[in-house]
């Protein structure tokens, strides 16, 4: 699945919902799942990695629902931004 792929089904499942919400609202729904993931990168829990799995997914899918609230097609965004490799040295790996 690519990223477009990804934002298009994160919008047909949550896209009315959020939107609703709006913005700021959903962008506080990010953050919180951004401390869940945090969490569980401190502190795995003993189940195969499923836990750390499930918060990353959810950081995705309310970034990726964030990115459609504001219209930004979050594939195109970050090709755009890396195509090239590092955007200040323009590198792969960077160099920086």
């Amino acid at each position: 699945m690519t990223i477009s792929e990804f934002q298009k089904l994160i919008e047909e499942i949550y896209f009315a919902r959020d939107s609703a919400r709006g913005r700021d609202a959903s962008f506080v729904w990010f953050v919180e799942e951004v401390g869940e993931l945090a969490k569980a990168l401190l502190r795995p829990k003993d189940d195969g990695g499923k836990n750390l799995r499930d918060e990353f997914a959810d950081v995705l899918a309310w970034l990726t629902t964030i990115a459609s609230i504001a219209g930004v097609d979050l594939e195109a965004a970050a090709v755009a931004k890396y195509k090239d490799g590092c955007p200040k040295c323009r590198a792969t790996p960077c160099i920086c």
